[in-house]
């Protein structure tokens, strides 16, 4: 079970690991060992996860969540150590913190009027703007 706060836990059955062998440095080990791991988590199916966090979820997974509407899934590939246990480890925090991020609803933003302050600032600055450009369109004198 992946614990994610105190109301949300991921069950095992909700999860897939996949092993395939890594990439970069490791010698001959690289070749022999499967130490990176694709993990897979079935989101949409998921009974852990309202839908308005689901929601969330898929957006903030961008290129990871993989499949079409109604059978989505986060995929997360770690290969960033040469333990498979490690990467395991990597790719378990990986999710959780991303899951995390998808439980904090975001505040709604209120709208608000501008001040009186900011909006006499506004226009005197535009009318200093457009006193500028009106001095440029005139001729200099002697110009002629």
């Amino acid at each position: 079970m992946l614990r994610i706060s105190d109301h949300v836990a991921i069950q095992d059955w909700e999860l897939t690991e996949q092993f395939s062998r890594s990439s970069g440095p490791g010698g001959q080990n690289v070749n022999k060992v499967s130490t990176a791991v694709e993990l897979r988590f079935e989101a949409e199916r998921s009974p852990s996860l309202a839908p308005p966090v689901k929601s969330r979820l898929r957006r903030l997974a961008g290129s990871r969540w993989v499949g079409e509407e109604g059978s989505g899934a986060v995929l997360i590939r770690v290969e960033d150590t040469r333990s498979q246990a490690r990467n395991r480890e990597i790719a378990r925090e990986r999710l959780a913190e991303l899951i995390a991020k998808a439980l904090v609803a975001p505040k709604r933003r209120i709208a608000t009027k501008p001040t009186r302050g900011s909006i006499r600032r506004r226009l005197e600055e535009k009318a200093k703007r457009s006193e500028v450009k009106a001095g440029r369109s005139q001729s200099a004198p002697g110009e002629d």
